[in-house]
């Protein structure tokens, strides 16, 4: 037997909202009148999940879209990029198969922020703000939110939603609860089996003078993943001048081992009625070891497809490293009231590195062949004779050794301050507050080539491995990283160091924000209205060293800017079921930090790569407008429609031949600000248990969702301007969910889906070469049956229909990079006692 409490808020003349407690009657033929002499009814499953998820953002006064674990602490995903993905407007960037970057309404996941526990997360990635989630197991998360429209109470540093990571409370659970989970999965495309382990716990506790007045809750989780890729890419290297030819195209095999490390430990303390304590820790560990095997060849000239040319450079590479990201997060607050006031204060520390080890970045043969060329524009295959698969043919041309080391630290202290009080008869609320944060980047990088190895032997021969497994076409052997390591060992690194490279790419970047705002809720009759205002102030400099006419340079620089940051919500009760919400607000996003690096990086003598320390941030006006309706279990309605005008965006673009340094280069790829740009849609979701229907229909659940959006923006160079779609913007993503559950079976087919975007932006004078990422759908199925009330086995299957990723120029025909992974089969086990 399942029974679910669906809670629904509404003022009345009460800024503490009242909560109604409505039973609903399901399987069994329970009535109404047996569930009020109840006094516990333990609850689990989709439609628990969904409906405690509906509540809170119900309750929310912004817009904002929940994912809820059920009642045995289990979100519907494996981690919270992926549980994320189902939710109204959101989809996620996909990395070897897996969810990890969040995009929201279509906008790229460097324009949403993350919090977890109410503390900024820093990215433990070189270039990017964005935080790439699936380092967060679902295991140490209690619920997920997205928000899209900010309170004056919220940073306001996101411009599709800001994403809030609760992790689990004592208090979540009523006295002990333990979770224990074991579970294997099988890669389709690499044929290896990977384990995984899981566990939480949380209890609570009696001291001093207090009853059940401290928690302590722990989860961990340890995944180690096998598996890999396989792809072919041009990297846009075509020549549209006439008849579309191709300059260049590789190909790659990817080995990865996956290791996964989360551990939370959270501690609440009841003083009193009145006082509460709180400490989160969060650990998280992401180690991937991965081997990339390439082949590739450069042809003489351009050529059509099915079309052969001699002179041609071909080349094998190897890439092998160890990359380890950790993030750490540490939040104590509390909670105080004394009549009518409420103080909030929090002291957050946060800490996310990414550490790769001395390892080969790229040891490359080449050689020279005729009478090669390749078939289809799409997904191009290499045609080459039986030379180019013979490992003599191939000399050792170079080896790059790299170390890096980056380090991304935001350490934060804020404080509320909240006055009940009342207004003309009407109850309000008057909230004022403050934050400091303090950032810092910091990126370390090391490097050698080696292009001189006297007399030992360079033929490939010496350095190859076996046959290597790749499904896109014939391959031939693989480079065994072992033995250019102990050719390397044979050499003296410090005559191959790679001054450029290493000086260039180091920097320190500082980012200081101060924070201040008001506001002020009032409930009127039926209407709930915030107003308000924050106001942001941004110290930011970087640090770092470049290189004109042969001479190193420190480059220092320094920006500050201010931005006030008005606010208004409202939300209209129609009856109990029903709102409406409107919101007009402002929000502020920062470059990342690989367009804010303050030096350069030469890849070759005719390409460079620059960053722009003098960037200004992103502003943007947004106004959203919708109504929701609630509905029996699990069940929702709701539309919005949403606006927003943007200044300043940040795009990447070309600028080589504009004059200044960049003449020198053919290839000059930096950051500039674009003018304005707009992006508006509207958002559609529903989701409902068909509870009615006659058994065995009656355990049926749908939910769908859609988001279809449209941007507009303008660049200008050259002394020319074009229209392109604001670069990561989808215009169309959606979601669709078909479930079933009794007292032991749920099941769930959900379909994800992801429109094509603009990802990269080339010279303003060269349109063909815009880079854009092509449509995505993913379909999931996913099962779970009790074996008794404690226990239970789950099988999922990620990836049915072996969804590829395909970026592409000028159209859907010519390709820039084509990879596919493969599906992958899971099979669990759980234990759990509530």
């Amino acid at each position: 037997m399942r029974v679910t409490v669906d809670t629904t808020q509404r003022p009345s003349h009460k800024l503490s909202l009242i909560a109604l407690s409505i039973a609903s009657v399901f399987s069994n033929g329970v009535h109404a009148a047996d569930e009020i002499n109840m006094e516990k009814v333990q609850v689990f499953g989709q439609a628990v999940q969904i409906d405690k998820a509906l509540n809170e953002q119900r309750n929310s006064d912004s817009i904002e879209s929940v994912v809820h674990a059920d009642g045995i602490g289990q979100l519907p995903d494996d981690n919270a990029a992926e549980a994320l993905q189902r939710l109204p407007g959101v989809s996620v960037e996909n990395d070897q198969g897996e969810g990890r970057f969040v995009t929201v309404r279509g906008l790229a996941p460097e324009l949403n922020a993350v919090t977890i526990n109410g503390t900024n997360i820093p990215s433990p990635e070189d270039g990017t703000r964005a935080v790439a989630l699936d380092v967060l197991p679902s295991e140490l998360i209690q619920s997920l939110s997205v928000v899209k429209t900010l309170t004056p109470d919220m940073d306001a540093n996101s411009l599709g939603g800001t994403v809030n990571v609760r992790s689990l409370s004592a208090f979540d659970h009523d006295g002990l609860f333990y979770t224990l989970s074991a579970e294997g999965s099988y890669d389709d495309n690499t044929d290896q089996t990977s384990p995984k382990g899981s566990g939480a716990f949380s209890n609570i506790f009696s001291i001093g003078e207090g009853v059940d007045n401290f928690g302590v809750a722990a989860a961990l989780s340890w995944q180690k993943r096998d598996f890999g890729s396989d792809n072919v890419e041009t990297g846009g290297a075509w020549d549209f001048d006439g008849s579309p030819r191709l300059e260049e195209l590789e190909q790659r095999d990817y080995e990865i081992t996956r290791e996964r490390l989360g551990l939370g430990v959270n501690f609440d303390y009841k003083a009193d009625i009145h006082t509460n304590y709180y400490l989160r820790t969060l650990f998280s560990q992401f180690t991937d070891t991965e081997t990339r095997n390439a082949a590739g060849m450069e042809f003489d000239d351009p050529l059509l497809p099915n079309e052969s040319g001699d002179g041609a450079e071909g080349f094998r590479e190897v890439k092998d490293r160890k990359e380890t990201q950790e993030i750490q997060s540490y939040v104590f607050g509390g909670e105080k009231t004394i009549d009518l006031w409420t103080l909030n204060g929090q002291i957050g520390y946060s800490r996310a590195s990414e550490d790769s080890p001395g390892h080969i970045a790229g040891a490359k043969f080449v050689g020279d062949f005729d009478g090669v060329g390749y078939s289809s524009t799409s997904k191009p295959t290499l045609n080459a004779g039986a030379d180019y698969y013979d490992p003599a043919s191939f000399e050792l041309d170079s080896v790059e050794w790299e170390q890096q080391k980056t380090t991304d630290t935001e350490k934060n202290i804020k404080f509320d301050l909240a006055r009940d009080f009342d207004l003309q008869g009407y109850a309000s609320q008057v909230k004022f507050g403050g934050k400091l944060s303090r950032r810092e980047k910091d990126n370390d990088l090391e490097a050698w080539e080696f292009e001189d190895f006297g007399t030992n032997d360079t033929s490939l021969a010496a350095y190859s491995a076996g046959n290597v497994d790749y499904s896109l076409n014939q391959f031939g052997n693989g480079i065994s990283s072992s033995a250019v390591e102990a050719l390397l060992n044979k050499l003296n690194k410090a005559d191959n160091v790679n001054e450029e490279e290493s000086r260039i790419n180091d920097y320190v970047m500082n980012e200081d924000i101060n924070a201040a705002y008001v506001m002020n809720t009032l409930d009127l009759d039926d209407w709930t209205i915030i107003a308000g205002l924050r106001y942001e102030g941004t110290r930011f400099k970087a640090k770092g060293t470049g290189l004109r006419d042969g001479d190193y340079q420190t480059i220092s620089s320094k920006n500050s800017y201010h931005h006030w940051l008005p606010g208004l919500h409202g939300r209209y009760y129609i009856d109990d079921q029903t709102q409406i919400r409107a919101a007009w607000t402002n929000s502020v996003v920062r470059p990342t930090f690989e367009a804010l690096a303050p030096g350069f990086a030469i890849e070759s003598g005719d390409k460079a790569s620059f960053g722009n320390p003098e960037l200004d941030p992103m502003t943007s006006k947004n106004l959203d407008l919708g109504i929701e309706h609630y509905m029996g279990r699990a069940g929702a309605v709701s539309a919005y429609v949403f606006y927003k005008d943007i200044s300043d965006f940040v795009y990447e673009t070309d600028v080589s031949k504009s004059g200044g340094l960049f003449d020198a280069f053919d290839e000059a790829i930096t950051f500039a600000n674009g003018d304005s740009a707009e992006v508006y849609g509207i958002e559609l979701a529903y989701s409902q248990k068909l509870s009615w229907l006659p058994a065995p229909w009656n355990g049926l659940l749908v939910g769908a969702n859609a988001t279809f959006s449209q941007s507009d923006a303008e660049i200008e160079g050259l002394g020319q301007t074009r229209d392109i779609d604001l670069p990561g913007q989808s215009k169309q993503v959606g979601n669709l969910m078909v479930g079933w559950e009794n007292d032991k079976l749920s099941m769930r087919l959900s379909a994800n889906y992801k429109s094509s975007y603009l990802s990269e932006v080339a010279a303003i004078d060269k349109k063909d070469l815009d880079q854009y990422v092509d449509s995505q759908t993913f379909i999931d199925f996913g099962a779970s049956y009790f074996l008794s009330k404690n226990a239970q086995i789950s099988l999922e299957v990620k990836n049915i229909t072996d969804e590829s990723f395909y970026v592409y120029n000028r159209s859907s025909s010519y390709n820039a990079q084509y990879e596919e992974y493969g599906p992958t089969i899971k099979l669990g086990f759980t234990l759990t006692n509530f």
